[in-house]
């Protein structure tokens, strides 16, 4: 059954399990004040807090609590919005969603989709399509630097950006537009008006959006960083010392981990999704070699692969057999592990084998620091800056679209004979890619996918 951005909706907005506050939220283009009057007797106050029984069918009361009525456009949505505060039980929130179901029958109500409240706020111009992603980013934010960031999105830092670009790329457009109607005056424009400049100075600023949003994007979503080696080497006690906790077991028998173990943590504001895996070797034991085909299914979806070697073993040979299957194009971080064990002689013999080898001790924590910091420069953070919002891949793309576009615009100014329709063709292009970031050239298949993974609530 297709459901209609016209249908009223209702959902519980606050997260699963019990808790001391549960809402309710419903949302409709319709007033609701018959709603008001099955549910709660009376209508409300616009934006004032009721506190009142919330009852069923027949007049009983489900729960007691805060109830709030936001008319049309002044809400999250921008239409017609209740909220319905009471106690956090599950059962007596899925006990209130139900009679509001029940009780909107006639006007058509249904349980809102994933993301659906915040998907009507971008269709009635409450925020732009930026902005709505920066709500769920600011949910899942798992780092604080993540939340302020997101929380800049919402307020509009990037959006703003991306509209100023826009606006200059509109302005340098219309000039152009409007001398492909005079083609006595195509010859001058380029200089008359400054258009390669002009085009410099966009090209320039786009470039540090991009480079911005890329810190963003990092910020959001993290580093996977996959822990492969030989058993024994180690990994799941690098995994305990970065992650400050005993999150894997250790155990001096090889073959201890069977399966991954995921562990996430934040260096300098920074997720990284850190995955214990099995020791990569030839075995029989039917589990261990199962957990040895995950390994590889890891390690070829890993951002950056962390390559672990025992300081005291030997056995080179080993482990070049292991880099010979590693994806070709992902980061490999070779780390020497164990140098807290080891004799001068191996340490000799490991820092001959490797140049560009990390040695650290996961016991003593020797190396460490070194390590992360590797980590952050292979993600291509810059930590001389924050990025100001958070970004995601879509919007890297959209700018570097846009970037291509811009590019060739200008390789068209430079030609000798200046087509300037084709100038003007790259310029409309690019305004495209630009504010397809914001929502103004989007698909409604694009809106689906972002809106149908944020929380049922919002």
């Amino acid at each position: 059954m297709s459901h209609s951005d016209q249908d009223p909706i209702a959902a519980i907005a606050t997260a699963a399990g019990r808790g001391g506050i549960g809402v309710v939220r419903v949302s409709s283009r319709q007033p609701l004040d018959g709603l008001m009057r099955e549910l709660l007797g009376r209508t409300l106050t616009p934006r004032h807090a009721h506190y009142l029984p919330f009852r069923d069918a027949g007049g009983t009361a489900i729960d007691e609590g805060i109830a709030l009525s936001f008319p049309a456009p002044h809400s999250y949505t921008g239409e017609h919005v209740l909220e319905l505060q009471g106690h956090g039980g599950p059962v007596v929130l899925r006990r209130l969603l139900a009679r509001c179901l029940q009780a909107g029958r006639e006007t058509g109500m249904r349980l809102a989709e994933p993301g659906e409240f915040t998907r009507r706020a971008f269709l009635n111009d409450r925020m732009d399509l930026a902005q709505a992603e920066a709500v769920a980013d600011l949910i899942d934010a798992s780092s604080e630097a993540a939340a302020r960031s997101a929380a800049a999105s919402l307020t509009g830092a990037f959006s703003n950006e991306v509209h100023g670009l826009a606006d200059r790329i509109v302005h340098l457009r219309m000039l152009v537009e409007a001398t492909l109607d005079f083609p006595e005056e195509e010859i001058e424009f380029l200089e008359k008006y400054q258009a390669r400049e002009t085009l410099a100075v966009i090209q320039s600023d786009l470039a540090r959006l991009l480079s911005q949003a890329r810190q963003g994007a990092i910020l959001r979503e993290g580093l996977h960083v996959v822990l492969a080696g030989q058993p024994n080497v180690g990994k799941s006690s690098l995994l305990n010392a970065l992650a400050g906790f005993e999150a894997a077991i250790v155990t001096p028998i090889a073959g201890t981990t069977r399966d991954k173990v995921v562990q996430e943590i934040a260096i300098d504001g920074v997720p990284l999704h850190i995955v214990d895996t099995a020791g990569l070797r030839d075995t029989e034991d039917t589990v261990e070699r199962i957990g040895i085909e995950r390994t590889w299914a890891e390690i070829g979806k890993a951002d950056v692969i962390v390559h672990l070697i025992d300081a005291t073993r030997p056995g080179p040979e080993l482990d070049a057999a292991i880099t010979s299957k590693l994806p070709p194009r992902t980061p490999v971080l070779e780390v020497v592990n164990k140098m807290d064990l080891a004799e001068p002689g191996q340490v000799a013999q490991q820092q001959a084998e490797g140049t560009k080898r990390l040695y650290v001790s996961a016991r003593t924590g020797e190396g460490l620091d070194a390590l992360k910091q590797e980590l952050l420069a292979i993600a291509g953070w810059n930590p001389s800056f924050e990025s100001p919002y958070l970004a995601r891949e879509r919007h890297i793309q959209a700018l570097l679209v846009t970037a291509d576009h811009l590019e060739i615009a200008g390789e068209h100014a430079a030609q000798s004979d200046r087509v300037l329709d084709l100038f003007a063709e790259e310029l409309r292009l690019a305004h495209e890619a630009l504010t397809s970031i914001t929502g103004e050239f989007s698909s409604d298949d694009l809106l689906g996918v972002i809106f149908s993974r944020f929380c049922i609530g919002k």
